[in-house]
């Protein structure tokens, strides 16, 4: 059995992490790395408490939102989200890591790794997002996508 590449295993990781989803329309995850060290882990889902959409029904679906509109209109956080307030919830520094996630990151999301001072992604999926695109490209995050097995 051949051994992973760092950005195999820690993708694999982001992948086992969105298996904890409880979004009924995409399940991401994602893991921030500095060093080779796993700082924090996020996936997409309600706040701390509160049901879930798989609970709740899908409020995006309920009010015909399409993909990449309105990211307001949602009881959950994005995985990339919730990984930066992981670890911003136990103290630790993010400044200058490598964000591995499943799907290429919202707009929202995007000025929130670049303002975390997030330096690279490594992605798996692909995600229509231009102004996101923009953003990243402008604040110079270097973006690399890891093909899938």
């Amino acid at each position: 059995m051949e051994r992973p590449s760092w950005d195999e295993y820690y993708m694999e990781i982001a992948r086992v992490v969105s298996k904890r989803s409880t979004c009924l329309r995409r399940q991401v995850g994602a893991v921030l790395v500095l060093e080779r060290r796993l700082l924090a882990t996020g996936y997409n889902g309600a706040p701390v408490g509160l049901q879930h959409c798989r609970e709740t029904g899908c409020l995006r679906e309920q009010r015909g939102v399409p993909s990449g509109e309105r990211h307001e209109l949602c009881r959950g956080l994005h995985a990339e989200q919730n990984a930066i307030i992981q670890a911003a919830l136990y103290g630790v520094a993010i400044k200058g890591a490598t964000l591995y996630c499943t799907h290429f990151p919202c707009v929202v999301c995007a000025k929130m790794l670049v303002n975390a001072r997030v330096s690279n992604l490594v992605l798996e999926h692909d995600y229509p997002d231009p102004l996101a695109k923009a953003i990243f490209q402008e604040a110079g995050v270097t973006i690399s996508y890891l093909d899938k097995p």
